[in-house]
């Protein structure tokens, strides 16, 4: 585990009246292979402040990704509890917790994760429209605009760069202003300078929106900048 004091200042963490906005306690995740079982992950204990930064590190096959999924209540953890924003989201069926991903939660891929036949406006639009934003065209748009894009919001993904798609990727995911916000590998496909545009914005708009953001990534650079790091070595956390 690593602290960045500087980068922590502003994150909410020293604020010791405030719920945690993540809680994690003994999260594990067992799954069958051909040898029988085999671990993923064990004993995770955490909790993040509302408005921190996290990096969770570590080598590939380490777990992170899983971790990562199993906060977003993507996956289901053989035990253990994760804690959102007060929500314990494995007391909920998959219908709730996809609710409360609509209603709580942003995430970044490093696929980007567009849907294809959706110009840039449409693919921000998406998760206003599913809660039934009277004003999604117009917020999408703002947000387009805000990541650099206005000029390219009628614009399909395949004819988007890849930088061009994570800025749609990540007007999607701020446009709903989630108190939560989960990247994974968010650069890894891109270039250097690219990903580098990418890290910028991101943390730029997490600053101002203060949502608490968990991200996995192998950049030590993008890591440096988060007020916290957790490494994730075999499946555990290491100390």
């Amino acid at each position: 585990m690593r602290d960045n004091p500087e980068a922590s200042k502003n994150d909410g963490s020293t604020d010791a009246q405030r719920p945690p906005a993540i809680a994690v306690s003994g999260l594990s995740k067992k799954v069958a292979d051909a040898s029988g079982e085999l671990t993923i992950l064990q004993d995770i204990d955490f909790t993040v402040q509302p408005a921190e930064t996290l990096a969770l590190v570590g080598a590939s096959g380490s777990g992170k990704s899983t971790l990562l999924g199993l906060l977003a209540g993507l996956d289901t953890p053989s035990s253990g509890k994760v804690v959102l924003d007060g929500t314990d989201i494995f007391a909920l069926d998959e219908d709730g917790r996809a609710a409360f991903r609509k209603a709580k939660l942003g995430f970044v891929f490093q696929s980007f994760q567009l849907l294809a036949h959706l110009n840039a406006l449409e693919n921000v639009m998406l998760p206003l429209e599913l809660r039934g934003d009277d004003a999604a065209r117009e917020k999408a748009a703002e947000m387009l605009g805000r990541v650099g894009l206005s000029s390219r919001l009628k614009h399909y993904p395949k004819y988007l760069s890849g930088g061009e798609q994570q800025r749609v990727a990540l007007a999607r995911a701020f446009v709903t202003e989630p108190p939560l916000l989960f990247a994974d590998e968010p650069t890894g496909s891109l270039d250097a300078a690219t990903g580098e545009s990418i890290i910028q914005l991101m943390f730029e708009l997490n600053r101002e929106r203060g949502s608490t953001l968990v991200l996995v990534t192998h950049d030590p650079a993008m890591a440096a900048r988060c007020g916290r790091t957790l490494t994730i070595a075999a499946g555990r956390l290491a100390v």
